[in-house]
């Protein structure tokens, strides 16, 4: 008998050995396939209460996948809505952000010329009810999943306008929503123009185009900025269109490579270019990611612009969306994307895991050089680096307590009521008297915050009392105490530049909408003040593009 168990053993192993990697997959698939239903199927017929099949099927669905990737994802039909939202930038709804503030989900961004702005809803405004059903206690998911609907069809909000007691019926018809790819473009200093996109959505190209070309017919335009902070990306198609604009027809901007050949693909400039000499800034920071980082990795690969902010996310992943049973889908991750230097931008390797079974970072000692057009060198290992390198703002406690407390919004709403209009936002300003009103309302909210060297402090305490030193540095830690609080009661006046920023912004948005707010955060922005002293400056820019600009005149400029 053990002889026959031995050969049998034998047999298996020497067939397997004949079997390919492939073969073997699918084996295991049907198996754990088979015992799945399996599973199923005694959970219904046995266990103790009844199961929710779906929702344990999505839970295991989600479960697999986050083997994987994060952008490999499930989505079901009751999320196929939102999902499209995501992929073509375009919904049927009110038009509306929306956010929890205490019971109630309140309005506190309108888009200009959708229902919810022609329909007088404001910033501030309370949602009592949806169609006679109470939103009291209803996260902003909930209230957000009755808004939206199929364009066309009607619903009745009950709301409470910020500053009133009354509630008030608001009869809506939900339209499609598309957010604007371009919230603004327009001319700055020295006659250098400036494009903002938010994201890389159908149309995403034509319209940049349509917006260069304007600014160039109507200007002596002697320079342009491309402004991709913080767009997540979106169609690759589209970052290819958007980068032959500027680069010549044949060009290669991306080239995607997957495991079966039909998922290799080279992306070439399909069309002549619309200029091709003009100096060229991108604006990018941390959160540009995907699409905008395949336009500023071409852009500066072939030489043809000055890539200026922050390393990008490093999303160098392409995904499909496969259609599933039941109108659900699943967006998967098919290929990784290489720009014209042959690098690829994805940061972290979600295909060899470390010993901890989870993805880490691309280590230091794996980075490559790469060469661009012109022979600078360029590195891979996650993201575009830029040519210029301009840190982020980094905002006080006290500032980014009073903004995510809500209480610079509400001031805003505040400032509204006894405000019909204000000026156009490039002049507009916070002057003493709004200033001291907005202290004067923060005042009047007994707000307080809590510092890092708070928090350090009561560490402190608790760590002297207990190791038993508490009662000889007990005073010299009250001392400390009173030293921060006493400070603290200057912060507000200590940070006002930045806070009065945070307060323009707002208030300017309640007049002007998104691209009132783009407008005002033009001032003050030091990647625009970086772009715009280089693009004026032949000299420095084309030294950045044939890499002679060095260490030394990176400080003189700075």
């Amino acid at each position: 008998m053990k002889k026959i168990i031995l050969n049998l053993l034998i047999a298996i192993i020497i067939g397997s050995v004949g079997l390919t990697a492939q073969d073997q997959n699918n084996f295991e698939i049907s198996k754990n396939v088979e015992i799945y239903v399996d599973i199923f199927r005694q959970l219904n017929l046995n266990y103790a209460d009844n199961i929710k099949p779906g929702e344990l099927n999505k839970t295991a669905i989600d479960a697999l996948l986050s083997e994987l990737d994060p952008y490999t994802v499930y989505v079901p039909e009751s999320q196929l809505e939102d999902f499209e939202l995501m992929t073509k930038g375009e919904y049927g709804g009110i038009g509306a952000l929306i956010q929890r503030q205490g019971d109630y989900v309140v309005i506190t961004e309108p888009y200009e010329g959708f229902p919810a702005q022609k329909s007088g809803l404001k910033a501030g405004d309370k949602i009592i009810a949806i169609d006679g059903e109470s939103a009291k206690e209803k996260n902003s998911s909930q209230v957000s999943e009755k808004l939206k609907g199929v364009p066309g069809t009607s619903l009745i909000i009950t709301i409470q306008h910020y500053g009133d007691t009354l509630e008030q019926d608001v009869k809506l018809i939900r339209e499609k929503v598309k957010i604007p790819h371009i919230p603004y473009f327009g001319m700055l200093e020295n006659n250098i123009g400036y494009i903002i996109l938010t994201q890389f959505n159908p149309n995403a190209a034509a319209e940049v185009k349509k917006a260069f070309n304007e600014l160039k017919s109507n200007n002596d335009l002697k320079g342009i900025i491309i402004d991709l902070r913080g767009n997540g990306g979106g169609l690759l198609s589209e970052a290819v269109d958007i980068s032959n604009i500027f680069i010549p027809k044949g060009k290669t901007v991306v080239t995607t490579k997957g495991k079966l050949t039909e998922n290799i693909h080279i992306h070439r400039t399909r069309y002549a270019a619309v200029d091709t000499k003009i100096p060229l800034v991108v604006l990018v920071n941390q959160n540009s990611a995907s699409a905008s980082e395949i336009v500023a990795g071409a852009i500066q690969d072939l030489d043809r612009g000055v890539i200026i902010g922050e390393r990008t996310f490093g999303k160098g992943l392409v995904q499909n969306i496969v259609s599933l049973p039941y109108n659900s889908r699943m967006k998967m991750t098919v290929a990784k994307y290489y720009i014209p230097s042959g690098r690829c931008i994805q940061a972290i390797d979600y295909f060899d895991q470390n010993n901890n079974g989870r993805p880490d970072k691309i280590p230091d000692s794996l980075v490559s050089e790469f060469k661009t057009a012109g022979d600078r060198l360029v590195y891979d290992g996650g993201g575009i680096v830029p040519d210029i390198d301009v840190e982020s703002r980094q905002f006080s406690q006290i500032t980014g307590d009073l903004f995510a407390q809500n209480y610079i919004f509400n001031f805003a709403n505040d400032f509204v009521l006894d405000h019909p209009t204000i000026v156009e936002p490039a002049e507009f300003k916070i002057d003493d008297i709004t200033y001291g009103k907005f202290k004067s309302y923060v005042a009047g909210q007994d707000f307080d915050y809590l510092t890092e060297t708070e928090n350090l402090i009561e560490r402190i305490r608790n760590s002297a009392e207990r190791e038993g030193y508490l009662a000889s540095v007990d005073p010299i830690i009250d001392s400390l105490e009173m030293g921060v609080r006493k400070d603290k009661l200057n912060d507000i006046e200590n940070h006002r530049s930045e806070i009065e920023e945070l307060i323009k912004f707002e208030i300017v948005s309640r007049y002007y909408y998104q691209k009132g707010k783009v407008i005002a955060t033009l001032e003050n922005d030091n990647d625009i003040e970086r772009a715009i002293d280089i693009l004026t400056d032949k000299a420095l820019y084309q030294s950045i593009l044939d890499g002679t600009y060095t260490d030394n005149e990176k400080q003189e400029n700075e």
